[in-house]
């Protein structure tokens, strides 16, 4: 295998070609323009004389950098942080209001976790309508899920085809249509309150597909997994969420809950529909240095190969992709035991006010998102220094996030009423887990960088499962919910589950990308790669000199 520069002059610039040679056939693999004061005689020369790979700008846009210079990647970290975090504060808060809709004297146990005995009026309890038995409220709370987790596949197709920009907004503004609607829903039946969050739900899974199908194009390997913290927002939308449900809910009443998330969604769509763009490309504000960055770091199959078909059997035949399903299963389930059951085994066991449970039931998600900006760094760092693979990184932070919360779970049940080792223990726990988006939530585009987006929904389908089987089961067993015997059924089941879960991604956890991702089928070996880094260190490392030498 050699490698072979040509160069060919042609209207005012020379065109420079690699090519690899296989088998007496020579392949381009990258092509550049370059324009140089005197024909390239070297290798070095060429490269340093690179000024702009040749790249298809849609519509040929017109570039037109923000007078702020602040980078398009950290514009669109922000925006995919906020969205997330705006969509899970309209997914959650009526895991909280529910406390305040339903009388307690009717419904003193809510088999999913969220309907407690109030004696006071700062628990809410004198703004509560509704005489709602356990088992509609468990339904209640299940039905945003039941929708989310068909409209994952949904989602994938969707994005492939129409981007990002259109599903995510829309999705987006569907759900924050929702949760203004909520309030005149429930005070006409609970039946039409299940069909709003049915679809609520339904919007809201395809934000997940939608999201991850833009980090291929616009990031690098070495910086996805510090982007993939920004999905972490869900964590400050549930730490926000809480405390905001009990102060509103305190001095209004449930109502203006659910009026106050769904203005905040519909705001956050109009500066979204203006802030945001699917490829480096389609941005009008990027800088034209930033633009070659990006083109020269990320491989040209991204770039090329945006709707194409599909390849949906070798997705539904990969054992890694049923690996990130399966095990992220497993983190889901225990998740969602503190996503919901929290805010009541924090009224029941520990005996918090409304106010304080809010609070204390908030907080550790806030705290979660910093965790995430640590282990997506520390992850980038391993790898960077070659300290471990990036297969073993990925397993190393999903353990990290199943194995010790799953652990810690059980440790909260046996503690009991020892209030400050439970908060300390339960705030681990929730932080832990999000060592998973440096793990195998980085999977679908380890796997498949083309196919981010359906590999995604191929595995939320199986793992979002949980969301609503969580609820389900663990309300069954939490018939009196201020038995500790109960609590610590339920904690053990899930660490179970997340135990159990993991070791499939430990025995077919992968982050090689997968032949199926390349639809043209060919997957560009180790030299071609590196030919391509040593074009893309040669052409930074020149512009840093520029720019000193301009200093």
């Amino acid at each position: 295998m050699n490698l072979d520069e040509k160069l060919k002059f042609k209207n005012g610039e020379y065109s420079y070609n690699l090519t690899i040679e296989k088998n007496g056939a020579a392949e381009i693999i990258e092509s550049y323009n370059i324009k140089c004061s005197s024909f390239p005689s070297t290798k070095q020369e060429s490269l340093t004389c690179v000024t702009k790979k040749n790249s298809n700008r849609k519509n040929n846009t017109t570039m037109n950098p923000n007078c702020f210079n602040i980078p398009a990647r950290v514009v669109l970290y922000f925006l995919s942080w906020s969205g997330f975090l705006v969509s899970f504060m309209m997914r959650n808060d009526i895991n909280f209001a529910l406390v305040a809709m339903v009388r307690s004297t009717n419904s003193t146990h809510n088999s999913a976790g969220l309907n407690s005995s109030f004696n006071s009026d700062d628990s809410g309890e004198k703004w509560a309508e509704f005489d709602w038995d356990s088992t509609i409220t468990s339904w209640i709370l299940s039905s945003f899920y039941w929708m989310y987790v068909i409209s994952q596949v949904v989602g994938g197709v969707a994005t492939q085809y129409f981007g990002t920009k259109f599903v995510f907004g829309w999705s987006q503004l569907v759900t924050a249509i929702g949760s203004l609607c909520i309030p005149v829903a429930a005070s006409t039946h609970w039946s039409l309150l299940i069909l709003i969050r049915s679809i609520q739900g339904f919007a809201s899974g395809l934000t997940w597909p939608a999201m991850y199908q833009v980090v291929a194009p616009w990031f690098p390997a070495s910086e996805r997994s510090r982007f993939m913290s920004s999905f972490q927002g869900f964590s400050f939308g549930i730490g926000l969420t809480y405390p905001l449900c009990g102060f509103i809910i305190l001095d209004y009443g449930w109502r203006p809950v659910f009026y106050t998330t769904g203005t905040i969604g519909v705001l956050w769509c109009i500066m979204f529909y203006f802030l945001f763009f699917n490829t480096p490309q389609e941005h009008p504000r990027i800088s034209p240095k930033e633009l070659e960055y990006i083109e020269l770091n990320v491989s040209s199959d991204i770039k090329e190969n945006q709707g194409v078909k599909i390849p949906w059997k070798s997705i539904f035949t990969s054992l890694p992709a049923w690996a990130i399903g399966v095990t992220t299963f497993g983190r889901i389930w225990v998740h969602y035991v503190m996503i919901i059951q929290g805010p009541s085994f924090m009224k029941n066991i520990l005996n918090f006010d409304i106010q304080y449970n809010g609070i204390i039931s908030g907080l550790p998600f806030i705290c979660s998102y910093f965790s995430s900006l640590f282990f997506c760094y520390l992850a980038d760092v391993i790898v960077r220094y070659n300290i471990l693979s990036l297969t073993n990184v990925r397993k190393l932070m999903t353990a990290s996030s199943q194995i010790i919360p799953g652990l810690l779970v059980v440790v909260v049940g046996y503690l009991g009423r020892e209030i400050v080792s439970v908060v300390l223990i339960w705030s681990i726990g929730v932080t832990m887990i999000t060592a998973a988006y440096a793990g195998a939530m980085c999977g679908p585009v380890d796997l498949a960088a083309n196919f981010a987006g359906p590999v995604l929904a191929f595995a939320q389908t199986i793992h979002m499962s949980a969301s609503f089987l969580s609820p389900l089961v663990n309300g069954a067993i939490l018939s009196d919910q201020k038995d500790l015997t109960q609590w610590q059924y339920c904690f053990l089941l899930s660490s179970f589950i997340a135990i159990v879960t993991y070791i499939m991604f430990q025995i077919y956890g992968t982050a090689d990308t997968q032949a199926w991702n390349y639809p043209q089928g060919r997957k560009p070996d180790e030299t071609e790669r590196e030919i391509l880094n040593q074009n893309a260190r040669a052409k930074i490392q020149h512009d840093s000199m520029e720019e000193q030498d301009e200093k």
